[in-house]
């Protein structure tokens, strides 16, 4: 017998696929998300795009086919997301931390309330790269013993199970305290990031820093801490109000 699981929770997932390059994998994507209470599949620039190959090998998925959303960036993609777990299999230079698909899935739906949360998957051949990874507020690889490269379809099957299971057992524990202002989505975590980059460069901290690895760095430190929505603004407002006083500064002396 299989168990209820609430359609809030699992209605704000999106899983996004970043460049898929079959639509046999799209479509067993889909067939996976059918079985998972899942529904809302974006992909993001993919090499082919045929509904009708997609429906071959996703019988009875009417709903989700019809309802796939295709996005030119990634950063569009998540922009509305207040949560993103980024799956692969590949060893990352930054450090960051990793979790498991199990705790992925309860990390992703104790936001679910608050917003739309991703399962963010990359290409068949290469995976997510370095810069699609660091749009994910976490990031998730699935234990395997010796090859740990999985078909896309069974990485996203696996992600799903966990969530539905996660949703399932949610329903049973006492929900979390909610923090004072709800999640920032990810266009809101790019506002900021941009913003502090551009203070970072008018006070010359890149001048012997490689700014890559420095934001690199920061995405991770700024994700870790999970910031509401007002804690994030704060950052923001700081980083802009150190540009805005530069430029007056600056300004002052150029007048003298």
């Amino acid at each position: 017998m299989t168990t209820p699981v609430p359609t809030s929770r699992l209605s704000a997932i999106r899983v996004v696929l970043y460049e898929p390059q079959d639509p046999v994998n799209i479509g067993a994507t889909v067939r996976a998300m059918k079985n998972m209470g899942a529904a809302s599949l974006r992909l993001v620039r993919p090499v082919e795009y045929d509904p009708y190959r997609i429906a071959g090998v996703a019988h009875d998925t009417t709903e989700i086919i019809s309802a796939i959303d295709c996005f030119d960036t990634l950063e569009e993609a998540v922009g509305d997301c207040v949560r993103v777990a980024g799956f692969t299999a590949r060893r990352r230079a930054a450090k960051r931390e990793v979790l498991r698909p199990s705790d992925a899935a309860r990390d992703l739906l104790s936001y679910a309330d608050n917003g739309p949360v991703a399962v963010l998957f990359g290409r068949e051949d290469k995976g997510l790269p370095n810069e699609a990874l660091d749009l994910a507020h976490v990031v998730v690889t699935v234990p395997t013993t010796g090859h740990a490269s999985l078909n896309l379809a069974q990485a996203v099957l696996i992600a799903l199970y966990e969530l539905h299971i996660a949703a399932a057992d949610a329903t049973r524990a006492l929900a979390p305290p909610r923090k004072a202002a709800g999640p920032p989505t990810s266009a809101q975590y790019d506002m900021l990031f941009a913003d502090t980059a551009r203070a970072l460069e008018e006070i010359a901290f890149f001048k012997t820093r490689n700014s890559e690895h420095v934001m690199r760095s920061l995405r991770s430190l700024v994700f870790r801490s999970s910031p509401d929505g007002r804690e994030l603004d704060l950052l923001r407002a700081m980083a802009i109000e150190v540009v805005r006083t530069i430029e007056r500064v600056t300004g002052a002396k150029r007048s003298d």
